[in-house]
């Protein structure tokens, strides 16, 4: 088997919609494939009416927190969207999207980069604006030359000249929340230095004494031994450790299927869920 555990869609800051995630997973031979939009599941729907035959689907999101003044990405599966506590936190995280954007334009400008909120609400469409949107605004202006580019102190990274904040969770709380809701907890791509600061292992030490699951570790930011470090971590602390592509379509240059997830800790992610369940492939509608 074949699966890939994080993945985004034009429900957040993907270039693909949900329909064509799902068929270009089952195109690049996938045998599952989670749906982990940021803060959001409006990409659900979509996604299982044109799921292909043969083609599982993971149900999740990537949960925006910090910890100690560090941003991370908290991965939840098969969760009940419906529970009404974790569905009002993504809530408020959502509606603080569009001011920060805005903060961030604001910023720019003062930078003197002529970047407008018509151009990145442009860019975001039906998505949960974030950060990808007005890098890829700069990329058009041809101010970097690739949207990871954007992602440096002298521009949009944690701190960077033209970031600003937003609502985020507490991880601690991010865990219970989605603990309650019958999910399932996995710390995204933990040690991304190439993205800015990041929390310390003895930090994870805590999150997994508090209830996480499990740590992504197979991920195109992590250095090969990186990814032997983190697995030998998630080994000490009895965490799962997961791989995946963390694919946005066009957006970034990672692939479908790039890194994948062991089968057996995907039987163990399935197990402990009680919130939501995978969904098989039925044959899905061919319309994008």
């Amino acid at each position: 088997m074949r699966i890939d555990l994080h993945t985004h869609s034009t429900a957040s800051d993907g270039t693909d919609t949900p329909a064509e995630l799902v068929r270009n997973a089952a195109a690049a031979g996938l045998d599952v494939v989670a749906l982990t939009d940021h803060d959001t599941t409006r990409g659900y729907a979509g996604a299982i009416e044109a799921l292909p035959a043969g083609l599982t689907l993971v149900t999740g999101a990537e949960l925006s927190c910090r910890l100690d003044g560090v941003g991370l990405h908290m991965l939840a599966y098969l969760f009940d969207p419906e529970e009404p506590e974790l569905a009002r936190e993504r809530e408020l995280v959502r509606d603080d999207r569009v001011p920060r954007a805005k903060t961030m334009i604001g910023k720019l400008q003062e930078l003197g980069v002529p970047v407008t909120w018509e151009q990145v609400a442009r860019i975001a469409g039906d998505g949960s604006v974030g950060r990808p949107h007005v890098a890829e605004a700069l990329v058009e202006l041809g101010v970097v030359p690739s949207v990871s580019d954007a992602f440096t102190p002298e521009w949009l990274a944690d701190g960077g000249r033209a970031y600003a904040g937003k609502h985020e969770l507490d991880p601690f709380d991010a865990i219970r929340l989605v603990k309650a809701a019958g999910g399932v907890t996995v710390f995204a791509h933990p040690a991304a230095v190439k993205r800015g600061q990041v929390v310390p292992e003895a930090a994870i030490a805590r999150l997994a004494a508090a209830g996480l699951d499990g740590i992504e570790a197979d991920h195109m930011d992590h250095a090969p031994e990186t990814r032997a470090r983190l697995r030998g971590l998630a080994a000490d602390l009895g965490l799962l450790a997961t791989g995946s592509s963390d694919y946005h379509g066009s957006r970034k240059t990672c692939v479908l299927g790039e890194f994948t997830t062991d089968p057996e800790i995907y039987g163990e992610i399935t197990r402990r869920a009680t919130g939501a369940f995978p969904v098989p492939g039925a044959g899905g509608h061919s319309a994008a």
